[in-house]
């Protein structure tokens, strides 16, 4: 399997979570489509693309449990996120409930429009280590107070690379009458995805990191009741269309004019080659490496795991607690002198009493052996005898 991927093979990529990695026949189909775009620009753009796009959206909707018209192609959750926040009517003392786990781009994202409006948005604290559902839901709810309006989560976290059990959060914030918002930026064919059952109002996914599509691939559904309330980020010919379809939410931003739409049209593909590779088995495999390695590498870094090692938090990355003197040091010398691509982290999180937490994060894709486990291992071994970079 490792040949399908175009990766420099003189690098250990145990970072698949960042951007993902394309396969061959993905990627071949991108190619065809851009070149279909190429040969006849007008045709394509104006007749074919949406045909093909409306093509690509009915075969990621049966795939994400949704109708096809609730979702639309996005090149990223950023650009998901800000489609929906630009255009919450807050008000100066609402109050957004998330947690102190969430991704750096959308705390980002939220604060700017928060201050915009005198708005607050609560990082509400979960410990680690997390050891139940239970501490968690116990934990998260300690934020809410009369003035929360909006439920923001992570399904799967970027830093500390953990599962939290979002249906649960969802379903209480339904009874409480709060709109919910779930970045599922690491979730579409990472761990099960079915949104009828989810119930979330909004939901974003990537689909360039574990569904293997070229970078660029990302999906924003919302649910029917609340789509009329989200203008588009840019307003092109798809706001107030001289000719509308039959949804104002697929008009309004679906049709930017002028764009590669390439990059989405190969989800077929993907779904195609994915179930073609039987991918149930290689997501088990990938996440028995990462639970062994998990323990492996606390102990090489005498630290602990920051949850209970099971399929019910880990998917197929770890984030595992380091002490080093220098962040970036470290990540640079992993990747210059040992070629290994991983990221080095470092959070507000409190974790054992310190409260600037660092993580080095692993991820396990197909081409991920325990060779190139030990292959870190042995880095980060080397690392200890000759520097003071790690604790």
């Amino acid at each position: 399997m490792k040949d399908f991927f175009l990766l420099n093979k003189d690098i250990t990529y145990l970072n698949h979570g960042s951007f993902g990695a394309c396969p061959k026949p993905i990627f071949e189909d991108y190619q065809k489509w851009q070149l279909e775009l190429e040969k006849e620009p007008v045709k394509f753009i104006t007749v074919d693309g949406p045909r093909y796009l409306k093509e690509a959206r009915e075969a990621l909707a049966n795939f994400v449990g949704c109708d096809a018209d609730d979702l639309v192609y996005v090149q990223n959750p950023s650009t998901a996120f800000n489609i929906i926040i630009k255009n919450l009517k807050l008000n100066a003392g609402d109050e957004i409930l998330t947690t102190n786990h969430e991704y750096g781009a959308m705390d980002r994202t939220w604060n700017y429009y928060c201050r915009k409006v005198g708005a607050k948005y609560v990082q509400q604290k979960i410990s680690i280590p997390l050891l139940s559902k239970e501490q968690f839901i116990e934990e998260f709810w300690k934020g809410l107070t009369s003035k929360t309006k909006i439920i923001f989560i992570s399904q799967i976290t970027s830093p500390t690379a953990l599962i939290f059990p979002v249906k649960e959060i969802c379903e209480r914030a339904k009874e409480l009458g709060l709109m919910t918002i779930v970045d599922g930026a690491h979730v579409p064919h990472h761990i099960y995805l079915n949104l009828s059952e989810l119930k979330a109002d909004i939901y974003t996914g990537a689909l360039h990191k574990w569904m293997l599509t070229p970078k660029g691939c990302s999906f924003l559904y919302v649910k029917k009741e609340l789509q009329n309330l989200f203008d588009p980020l840019i307003i092109s010919w798809g706001y107030e269309a001289e000719f509308p379809s039959h949804s104002q939410f697929l008009d309004y931003h679906e049709y930017q004019g002028t764009r590669d739409i390439s990059a989405f049209l190969t989800v077929p593909k993907a779904l195609d080659f994915l179930a073609e590779n039987n991918w149930t088995v290689v997501k088990q495999n990938c996440r028995k490496l990462i639970q062994e390695s998990y323990l492996e590498i606390c102990d090489l870094l005498n630290t602990k795991p920051i949850c209970k090692v099971s399929d019910e938090f880990l998917g197929q990355m770890c984030s595992i607690p380091i002490q080093t003197s220098d962040i970036l040091k470290l990540k640079s010398t992993l990747y210059d002198e040992y070629k290994i691509q991983l990221p080095v982290m470092q959070t507000l999180l409190n974790f054992e009493g310190k409260s600037n937490q660092q993580f080095i994060r692993i991820s396990a894709q197909v081409y991920t052996t325990k060779n190139e486990i030990e292959i870190l291992k042995n880095a980060l071994r080397d690392i200890q005898n000759k520097s003071t970079l790690l604790g």
